[in-house]
Order: structure tokens, then C-alpha cells, then sequence
């Protein structure tokens, strides 16, 4: 703290004792005490200026989820199922979570990153702790999770849970800890800078009222090389205030909801590395009262890796995974752009290649030439993906329940015309709100689509089977 460091506080503060027993004037000894006053004053108010103060957003949420004693107890169907199935290790580590934590679990995706042996985890939002027990057991005992999260109903849950489960994964000690704090106010709540290899957060960051002031924490908290994990709700625009003003809008993660383009722009400002966007699942409202509210607003559930890693003109280059990632061994899917198969060469970007070299995935890939500033023969990889939207329609596309779908070029196109009027961005979507300015022929067509992307997204047996530890 700057008053700290004025010298005049300091000698103040050693020489006060020597000047009050001193035969110095009374009239001196009060000009002292009045200096050294206003200097503690100052510190003090400085204090509480730094200090985080709660919003009314963070009350109302905290009272909405105090409340809250089920899954079900919930308003909408935004905390869904992953659209993905669950890998065969991660269910093995639900079904060991205790069945009070997993009732009282309140989420939008997977948030399971992959080489986890031995890391320090940070788990915003963390609840109940179901996602903090099922990593406990993928870090390992040498490893390390910790969960904060603001609400102390949630928190008393997870923490009743704790010798319970370092007894069922045969740990000698805990691996786990909770802390009571706010993800805007990381460093406040005793978190050390530089401490954690990744973050994660499931379904967490769009309860916030200040989205840059998360990631500016997060991004304090990580390690050189840290990554931040996490699946939030994302819109299709920028929300009005009267939706965003809504209380139980923003208690079903939808009112506080980021406009996707807005997250690319805000992890730049903040010094991440651009995101890679991982999947992604359209969400259905499932309640007509807060539908008409939302109006034309469409949301995806999309998971993101970003990472802090050193800013530089990293070249493309060609990478091999040596398959040794657990429960990745014979594929690794780092992103909707690359998925790498063991002991196969694949052509990264410069933008991967910087990442794949400074992260904790370095030791797990061969970069060619090796030493070498890995230049490639002028073949470019190919651009992935950076819509959330476009990748849940594509995903959708992929399924087997799509085959009955227009031919592929008819299906495009009607994609593209209905989500410029839709789905685009922020200035198209105004235009979309208007009913004059799209045409019942492609309003048709808009919903058609729909239709056949919430058929797509019809559980099969195994996610049915996935969803039973969800």
C-alpha cells in the first residue's frame, strides 16, 4: 500500500515513542498525532477503495441458488447434458462423486481439460463441488483442486463432502479446498498470482456482471503456459438492459449471457491468447413465459480453451502427438479445428504451434524439424472455426438423426440466408427483430432448421446412459 512506503510514515511511526517522552513542545507531539492520523486514515479509505464491493447481481444470484435444492428446481433447460458423450475414465469418476453433490450440480457442458496428472486446478463458480471431486481424481493425489465460489449454501455441501471422498478415492489427505469469494476478486479471496496450471469454469462466468474483470483475475491466477477451460452461455447479440435486468433471466444463465464476438475481443484486451473454441450445443429455453421475453435471441452453450502463453510470430509447423495423454491415447481432440491422432503428422498454425510449445502439452507432441523454426513447404492449414453457432448447426449437421436433411449445398445455403437475418452479428440481428424485413419463406425455412437441429441433438443410448451421472 503506497502510505506504507511514505517515508514520513515510517519515521513517524519509530520515532513517535521517542518524541512522546521527549521534553518536545505539547503543541508538537499534537502536530504528530495529527500527521500520523491522517496518514493511517488514508490508508484505511485506500483499502476499502481497492476492497471488491458486492453488486445487487451478485445478491439476487447468490438468494437464487441458496434456494435452489435440485437440478430440476430450475427454470430452463440451459444447464443441459454435454452435447458430446462422455469418455468411458470421466464417468468412472462421476459415478464416485457423492450423490448429494451431484443432486444440487448446476452446469452447461463438460469441463474435463486433458494431462491433468499432478496439476493445480482452480474451479470458479465450484457449487456443490461436483466438478472439483471428479478432477480430484484425474489430478491425482499429487495434484491439487480448489474451489470458490460466493454462495455459502452451495459451499456447504461441497465442503460436508470432504473426508467422504478422500476415503472413497483412498487418498491419505485431502486434495481438495473450498474458498468463499467472488471470481471477480480472485487475488482478495487469498489466491496466489501464478499459482494455478489451469482454471476452469463450468456455466459460471456469464452469472458475472463484469466479464473482463474475470479473465483479467483468472489470467493473474494462472501459471506461464496456464490454461483457462471453461463452458458458458453465449447470445447471438448484445442483450438489451430489459432482458438483462431480468432477475431469474440472469439466475438461468441467460440474462447476463455474452455476445460470443465480444469474448474474442475481451481476451485480447486481457492478454490471452485467442480463444479455440472446443464444441458447442444450441440451447432451447424450454419455458414459453422467458422465451417471449428473449424474443429473437438465439444461445449456444460453447466450451473454450484459452491459454497465457508468450505473444510472439510464431510460424505454422508440423506437430506429432505420441499418444500419451490418459484417456486420449489414440486420439486427442484439442480443439473443432484439430484433432490429433497418435503418431501422425499434422500441419498446425502459427497460432496452435505457440501454444502447443509453451503449454503443459509440450512434452506430449514432436515439433518437426526438430530445433528447427518449423517452417512448412507454403501448404497453409485450414481455418477453423470461430462462431459457436455455426459449429452447434455443423455438429447437428454430423448426426444421424441430419440424414433426412436437404443435400449439403441446398442446406448451406439456407443456413447462411436465415442466420444473416438471425444469427449474425450484433447490426443484422437488429434487422432480424424487425418482422417486416424477413420473409415468411425464409422464416420457414428458419425454423425448419430448428426443428431439425433440436431433433439432432435427441440423446442416443449412450448419452442417455451419460446424462444418468449429469
Amino acid at each position: 500500500m503506497q502510505p506504507l512506503l511514505n517515508p514520513r510514515y515510517v519515521l513517524l511511526v519509530l520515532y513517535y515513542p521517542v518524541f512522546r517522552f521527549s521534553f518536545i513542545s505539547e503543541t508538537l507531539q499534537k502536530a504528530l498525532l495529527r500527521e500520523l492520523w491522517t496518514l493511517e486514515t488514508v490508508e484505511t479509505m485506500s483499502e476499502k477503495r481497492d476492497a471488491f464491493a458486492e453488486s445487487d447481481i451478485h445478491v439476487d444470484v447468490k438468494d437464487y441458488y441458496g434456494k435452489l435444492k435440485k437440478t430440476s428446481d430450475l427454470k430452463s433447460n440451459v444447464c443441459v447434458a454435454p452435447a458430446q458423450p462422455i469418455p468411458a475414465f470421466i464417468r468412472q469418476a462421476l459415478k464416485k462423486v457423492h450423490p448429494e453433490v451431484t443432486a444440487r450440480y448446476y452446469g452447461c457442458g463438460l469441463v474435463v481439460p486433458e494431462c491433468l496428472e499432478g496439476c493445480r486446478i482452480l474451479d470458479l463458480g465450484s457449487g456443490s463441488g461436483r466438478d472439483c471431486y471428479m478432477l480430484s481424481q484425474l489430478v491425482g493425489e499429487t495434484g491439487h483442486i480448489t474451489g470458490i465460489d460466493m454462495t455459502e449454501d452451495q459451499l456447504e455441501v461441497a465442503r460436508a463432502y470432504v473426508d467422504y471422498h478422500t476415503q472413497e478415492f483412498g487418498y491419505k489427505k485431502p486434495n481438495v479446498s473450498f474458498v468463499q469469494g467472488y471470481i471477480e476478486a480472485l487475488t482478495e479471496a487469498g489466491l496466489e498470482k501464478g499459482s494455478f496450471d489451469i482454471i476452469i469454469s463450468n456455466c459460471v462466468v456469464n452469472l458475472s456482471p463484469d466479464k473482463k474483470q474475470v479473465l483479467m483475475e483468472a489470467y493473474k491466477l494462472l501459471k506461464d503456459g496456464g490454461e483457462f477451460y471453461f463452458s458458458d452461455i453465449y447470445s447471438s447479440g448484445r442483450l438489451p438492459e430489459e432482458i438483462k435486468n431480468h432477475k431469474v433471466l440472469w439466475g438461468e444463465c441467460l440474462g447476463g449471457a455474452l455476445w460470443w464476438e465480444d469474448l474474442l475481443q475481451l481476451a485480447k484486451e486481457v492478454g490471452f491468447s485467442p480463444p479455440r473454441l472446443v464444441t458447442a450445443n444450441i440451447i432451447t429455453v424450454g419455458n414459453s413465459e422467458l422465451q417471449d421475453i428473449l424474443g429473437d435471441f438465439k444461445f449456444v452453450s460453447a466450451t473454450y480453451r484459452l491459454f497465457r502463453v508468450p505473444k510472439g510470430n510464431s510460424k505454422p509447423c508440423q506437430v506429432i502427438y505420441d499418444g500419451n495423454i490418459t484417456g486420449v491415447e489414440d486420439s486427442f481432440q484439442f480443439d473443432s479445428q484439430y484433432t490429433f491422432k497418435a503418431n501422425e503428422v499434422v500441419e498446425v498454425d502459427g497460432e496452435v504451434a505457440n501454444i502447443l510449445t509453451h503449454c503443459r502439452f509440450a512434452d506430449d507432441f514432436t515439433f518437426q524439424p526438430p530445433g528447427g523454426s518449423c517452417e512448412l513447404s507454403g501448404i497453409k492449414p485450414q481455418a477453423g472455426i470461430v462462431d459457436p453457432f455455426e459449429l452447434a448447426l455443423q455438429l447437428g449437421a454430423k448426426s444421424p438423426e441430419a440424414a433426412n436433411a436437404p443435400p449439403t449445398s441446398k442446406r448451406l445455403h439456407l443456413i447462411g440466408r436465415c442466420r444473416r437475418l438471425s444469427w449474425g452479428h450484433q447490426g443484422r440481428h437488429e434487422l432480424a427483430r424487425k418482422p417486416a424485413l424477413r420473409s415468411p419463406q425464409c422464416r420457414t425455412r428458419s425454423e425448419n432448421e430448428q426443428v431439425l437441429m433440436h431433433k439432432s441433438r435427441q440423446p442416443s443410448a449412450e448419452m442417455k446412459a451419460d446424462s444418468d451421472w449429469l
